[in-house]
């Protein structure tokens, strides 16, 4: 206790000095620039009123170390205006990032369980973990030891514009951009006070939401500079799931049944212990025998009203930004930010979720005939002769032991699968802490050349609270216990009634199962120093005007990243958490050395109005903190080309070779025994209701099984796994190596002359993942050893069964599971066509403005292994192997009508169909038919959606501006699916609510305000 005390209170002390060095380098900043600002005034008062200011123009290019915004670029660029996120009211950038066409959700505020309090951005559906999020063309710190960037802590207030690009961006920005980037590009030289004030609120008047933030900027020493503070408070309220009707019960997507509705009840054949109210409630006895019912009846738990489709969130925030021209060809520059969020997820009740314990025939809560039934249970079913595992005489004598020594002393091994209804839900308190604080010098060579150098550092700490978790240790210790009290009293043990019904379990016992707070402390730390040069070579194409222009640049970074789990969340004592969480500890670093290409090789021909090559090449040398010192390697590489044969086409292609190294958990993780999820095993033969299932595994298949760990008596009575998740033993790898990718785009931008402000554009994108640093997904795992089951192969010894019901699910120290080990094995493939139409026209005096976005996916494939896995294809298809949603065609329909001082501004959502990944190849089906009080459901589809935002802005006067916005207009519910079609971190609450509108109806409400 004395040690655990002594580590807290170091770990307070370097949270203190965290928080202090965080807001200490905000206030240097702002310090610096007031210190500055004043020193320039007294040299201006000695000085002549014609002294020159130079300008020096800061230019944010997004895909492009070449400050030129005159260039002609080759890669297609997304680009969210400050008008879209008015209307949407967006108060995090995760959810505006979301409805871009071809980008799939990530970790979001809909969905708790799996939620770590963090939002990311996953562009083209390839991972969160292979873009890069920019702040001025800027690289930022991390959030978390996969290396991404938490999108709560963007400033919405001083968002100019949003740049996504996609494709490989590597040459320009670095390893980790090789699905591309998105830039947050914020206003520049800021004058004045401004006030936005966001408030929001679902049709059912729960899910508010509210955001105010105050800006103010003014300029320094004549114009010689700028400085700007904003400060801001954001807060969101729960939605329930319990109060929306499509979510209220948690619902079998094979059966349709409803958890604890009384509709799903069953009479179990697992020699269940009085296990009536609870979710899988009972005792497991090794080698599972049929016709041996323990209890009259089993109602599953009903998990979803504890769930949540909005995550309650509170942050704070502090930007401040400012430049200051030090001479007429210098000018210094600095940013920081600050931000301190706190995410509140909860999840149902705790429990022993198979769990091998073992249980006194001496425990007072006990009856008589669960005791005989005990000692009554065949030892070797397959034997041919009934052999009971106790004796009547030995049983009853056995009801009298007083402790483990005690000559009549028996007990057996077995499951315990009790969920703590009677308590709490489990709540995981996530509060954050993140600074970024950035400095540098840029400057004018003369009129075309330009340098500019900078160094950051910045840090993100979050600590999760762990608490209303059962302890394994203590409900192990409580199931040994006889008429005077538990064996072992030594840490105030009592008995606890696990084999009564609901209720049974009382406040004191529940007490003592409950093992307070634990806490587990990450923390991230990136520094970087980069410098660049750009300007025009003095070179220039004999068909061109225009002079070549260049970019050279080198940079240096180090990343480190920490896991601190206080000693309950190392042993994994928490039932139902999913796991341990060790300690991870690591770091790398990577210097790189980059030249970039800009050539106008035609211009004004009469073939080519404009032909512009553009081209790029980065050097990285990455070295990893490790005993064994790896290193690598790599090179990237990009060629682009722009053709504009008339004034009206213009053609487009780039061609880009880009890596990703691993990141800390990749490299650092130990190997651990965790949750995935799987809804049917190969070798179970019981549905989620204990109904035999007609595929009890026979032949070589049940030879498998038994390999794998099953008891034969249980074959026949395998479950399936637990709640739809199964273990899986898995972790980082030090021999990983960068992945590599290429990626080319082909495209065309159309703005005809006849048809005056009419823009459109379309591009190809192809992008191919090799040796991607991937872990095979649960149906692969099964593939591998099912599609050619061998008792004696190693992909079906890998997996690691209960020994006491065979099932994928209980303790995961004698549970393994599934290997989902990490390798540099795997590929991914995606392709498709983005598609763009402006269009604007005055009408009288109304004048529109019309914007149509669109992609269309070809393929998104994944293969855990190459040519030995299933190469799974997920676009348009829904399971947990495909973790989210990634429709095959999906559009914005932006139409605003603008008359003096309103704007009227309506959206169009479209999301295209989507089927589940097993009806579709034929091998599975889920449930379809009528749901009570939901109508009739078809769980194997999803149609298309469409949705439909109205936005209002009223401009009151110069200075101030209204907007009112109706999202979900027409109420559109979200589809049913159940909770068993896909992984725990997207479906969630019958549906997928990250893709899927699952609150309803909302309005909002926002004021801005300047002076």
């Amino acid at each position: 206790m004395a040690q655990t005390e002594k580590t807290g209170a170091a770990n307070g002390r370097l949270r203190a000095a965290y928080l202090g060095s965080a807001a200490t380098g905000l206030a240097l900043v702002a310090m610096g620039f007031g210190a500055t600002n004043a020193y320039a005034q007294d040299k201006d008062a000695a000085k002549k009123a014609d002294t020159k200011t130079m300008q020096i123009e800061e230019v944010v290019v997004t895909g492009s170390l070449i400050r030129n915004p005159n260039l002609v670029r080759t890669a297609p660029v997304s680009v969210v205006s400050k008008d879209d996120m008015t209307f949407k009211q967006t108060n995090v950038a995760e959810e505006i990032l979301r409805d871009i066409p071809g980008m799939v959700p990530s970790i979001g505020a809909q969905v708790n369980n799996g939620n770590g309090g963090f939002s990311f951005v996953n562009l083209r559906g390839l991972g969160s973990n292979r873009n890069v999020t920019l702040l001025d063309g800027n690289r930022v710190a991390p959030s978390e030891l996969g290396g991404r960037v938490d999108l709560n802590n963007i400033p919405i207030a001083l968002i100019d514009r949003i740049d996504v690009l996609t494709g490989g961006a590597s040459t320009t920005y670095g390893a980790d951009a090789i699905s591309g980037v998105v830039n947050f590009v914020t206003k520049k030289h800021f004058t004045g006070v401004q006030v936005d004030a966001n408030y929001g609120t679902s049709f059912k008047g729960d899910g508010t939401t509210k955001r105010v933030e105050l800006t103010m900027g003014s300029d320094l020493a004549d114009g010689k500079g700028n400085i700007v503070l904003s400060v801001g408070y954001q807060k969101s309220d729960p939605v329930y799931q319990g109060d929306r009707d499509y979510g209220a019960y948690a619902l079998d997507s094979y059966d349709g049944s409803r958890a604890g509705s009384g509709l799903g009840s069953y009479n179990s054949r697992f020699g269940n212990v009085n296990p009536t109210g609870t979710d899988n409630g009972n005792l497991v006895l090794g080698g599972v025998q049929p016709d041996r019912t323990f209890a009259a009846a089993y109602t599953p738990f009903n998990f979803n009203p504890l769930n949540v489709y909005q995550t309650p969130f509170q942050r704070y925030n502090i930007y401040t930004a400012g430049t200051y021209q030090i001479t007429d060809k210098i000018e210094m520059y600095a940013r920081g930010m600050f931000s301190k969020n706190t995410v509140n997820t909860l999840i149902a009740p705790s429990g022993s979720f198979g769990d091998t314990v073992q249980v006194s025939l001496s425990n007072p809560y006990l009856s008589t005939a669960q005791r005989n039934a005990f000692c009554a249970f065949d030892t070797d079913p397959t034997a041919g002769s009934y052999v009971p595992l106790y004796t009547q005489a030995e049983c009853d004598a056995a009801a009298t032991a007083t402790s483990a020594s005690d000559p009549n002393f028996r007990s057996v091994t077995t499951q315990l699968r009790r969920r703590d209804v009677e308590g709490g839900p489990r709540v995981s308190d996530f509060g954050a802490t993140y600074f970024d604080v950035e400095v540098g010098l840029r400057g004018d060579i003369d009129e075309s050349m330009h340098w500019d150098v900078m160094a950051s550092y910045g840090a993100s700490e979050q600590t999760q609270v762990q608490k209303g978790y059962w302890l394994k240790s203590r409900f192990r210790k409580s199931l040994m216990s006889g008429p005077n009290g538990c064996f072992d009293q030594s840490d105030g043990c009592i008995p606890v009634d696990f084999f009564g019904p609901t209720g049974s379990i009382t406040p004191e016992q529940n007490a003592y199962l409950l093992g307070g707070e634990s806490n587990i402390t990450t923390r991230f730390d990136m520094g970087q120093v980069k410098g660049s040069l750009s300007g025009e070579t003095g070179f220039t194409m004999p068909w061109a005007e225009n002079a070549v222009n260049f970019a050279i640049g080198g940079e240096y970074r180090k990343y480190t990243g920490s896991q601190a789990s206080d000693l309950l969340s190392q042993s994994g004592d928490l039932g139902g958490a999913g796991g341990a969480s060790p300690n991870i500890s690591g770091g790398y670093s990577v210097i790189e050395g980059m030249m970039e290409l800009n050539a106008p090789i035609v211009e004004n021909a009469d073939f080519a109005k404009s032909l512009t090559l553009e081209a790029g090449l980065r050097y990285s040398s990455y070295k990893v903190d490790a005993d064994s010192s790896p290193k690598y390697q790599t090179t990237t590489w990009k060629l682009g080309l722009n053709w504009t044969p008339v004034d009206d086409v213009t053609f487009r292609g780039t061609f880009a070779r880009a890596v990703r190294a691993p990141n800390i958990a990749e490299l650092f993780t130990p190997q651990i025994t965790q949750l995935t999820n799987l809804a049917t095993d190969p070798c179970a033969s019981l549905d989620d209701s204990g109904n035999p299932t007609g595929n009890i595994p026979t032949g070589v298949v049940r030879d498998v099984c038994i390999a794998q760990g099953a008891p034969a008596g249980a074959i026949g009575f395998i479950p399936q796994p637990a709640a739809g998740q199964a273990n899986f033993t898995g972790g980082g790898n030090l021999n990983l190596k960068p992945e590599t990718s290429n990626s080319w785009t082909l495209g065309m931008i159309l703005q005809p002359s006849v048809v005056p402000n009419l823009t459109v554009t379309v591009d190809y994108y192809n992008i191919k993942i090799d040796q991607a640093i991937t872990t095979p997904a649960p149906g692969d795992a099964l593939a591998a050893c099912f599609d050619n089951p061998d008792p004696t192969s190693a992909a079906c010894l890998a997996i690691v069964r209960s020994p006491i019901d065979g099932s994928l699910s209980g303790d995961e120290a004698v549970v393994k599971g599934l290997p989902l080990a990490l390798s540099n094995a795997g590929n991914l493939h995606t392709d498709g066509i983005d598609f763009t139409v402006n269009y604007s026209h005055d009408i009288g005096d109304v004048h529109w403005n019309s914007t149509l976005t669109g992609n269309w996916t070809h393929r998104s494939t994944f293969q855990a292994v190459t040519g030995v896995s299933v190469n799974r294809e997920c676009v348009g298809l829904y399971s947990a192997n495909c973790a989210s949603i990634q429709p095959k065609i999906s559009w914005n329909f932006r139409n605003t009508f603008s008359l003096e001082k309103f704007d009227v501004s309506v959206l169009w959502r479209h999301i295209g169909k989507e089927t589940y990944e097993d009806f579709a190849n034929g091998t599975d089906q889920l449930f379809e038919g009528q749901l009570q009080d939901l109508g009739y459901a078809n769980f194997n589809k999803i149609k298309a959606y469409d949705y439909f935002d109205l936005s209002v802005r009223y401009n009151v006067t110069e200075n101030v501006s209204v907007t009112a916005n109706v999202l979900n207009v027409f109420n559109r519910r979200p589809p049913i699916v159940g909770f068993y079609t896909g992984t725990t971190a997207f479906n969630s609450g019958n549906t997928f609510p990250s893709t899927y509108d699952a609150i309803g109806r909302r309005f909002g409400l926002n004021a801005k305000v300047t002076f």
